[in-house]
């Protein structure tokens, strides 16, 4: 409705887009605008254009990516450690080219995969064995 107004008002009752504008309430440049759509549309209403997001950007499809994640989180249920570097080096294969290291982070924070923190000792370690070598070394 604006787009017609934008042009109307100027034909019909000689305004400036500077009038025109104060009376749609817009600006001067967005008089124009509105004119130039409506005159290039032809006077047939234009559709919207669709609002920026989703994933544009995108090496693989959120199905492809699962399967693709499968094999190394099934190793990782199986009490196996999930090495970013090997995974890096499958998604580079599979895409056929080099991606960053942070995509493969991003690639597993999407399917709720988190960096767990390493426990503060080894399950294997001696504490005993520890505080002879501490009482017996020469410091």
């Amino acid at each position: 409705m604006r787009e017609a107004q934008a042009v109307i008002l100027p034909l019909e009752h000689g305004l400036s887009m500077d009038q025109v504008g104060a009376i749609l309430g817009i600006s001067r440049g967005w008089a124009c605008k509105l004119r130039r759509r409506f005159i290039q549309s032809v006077g047939k209403p234009q559709t919207p254009k669709q609002k920026r997001g989703g994933r544009r950007r995108e090496n693989m499809t959120l199905e492809d990516e699962v399967e693709f994640l499968a094999p190394f989180f099934d190793k990782a249920a199986r009490g196996g450690i999930l090495v970013v570097g090997e995974i890096k080096q499958a998604l580079d294969k599979r895409l056929g080219r080099t991606t960053a290291l942070a995509s493969t982070y991003n690639l597993l924070h999407r399917h709720g995969w988190r960096k767990l923190a390493p426990d503060k000792r080894h399950p294997k370690s001696d504490p005993e064995a520890q505080d002879t070598f501490k009482k017996t070394s020469g410091t």
